[in-house]
């Protein structure tokens, strides 16, 4: 699908690393690929294992400049995201881990021209909008 999978090895690596317990959606992708390129120009390529991190190891700078006065909410929301996608692009794949207010992991797309995060269900829903998105360019072609 992308690359060769992740070890069950590789992946409970990475989880220790983090000091997290990845969401079992995220877990099976990883077991079907490790590392992903993006289908098309706007979405962003999933990191193998190795690359993922923390956003605030990566990009501190953007949690700064949502950290600010009426957006703090998201600058809160970022400086806990995992990174897993779009490492040097113009966009970036987030796993926000749950926590006490919440039970459900968040899956964020999220880049600095496009104003604020598109919220995803999960990541089955994140690649469903990516191929409704493909389908329909594909069809005013």
């Amino acid at each position: 699908m992308g690359t060769k999978p992740a070890s069950e090895t590789e992946i409970k690596l990475t989880e220790k690393r983090l000091g997290i317990e990845f969401p079992a959606d995220f877990k099976e992708f990883l077991s079907l690929t490790n590392g992903f390129s993006a289908p098309n120009d706007i979405e962003p390529t999933f990191e193998p294992t190795d690359n993922i991190d923390y956003l605030k190891n990566v990009d501190s700078h953007i949690i700064e400049a949502y950290s600010i006065d009426g957006i703090e909410n998201i600058g809160k929301e970022l400086e806990k995201s995992i990174l897993v996608g779009g490492i040097n692009e113009e966009q970036y794949f987030l796993l926000i881990p749950s926590d006490l207010k919440r039970e459900k992991w968040k899956y964020w797309k999220f880049a600095n021209w496009y104003p604020g995060e598109e919220e995803h269900e999960n990541l089955e829903s994140y690649f469903n909008d990516v191929l409704e998105f493909i389908n329909e360019q594909l069809e005013t072609e």
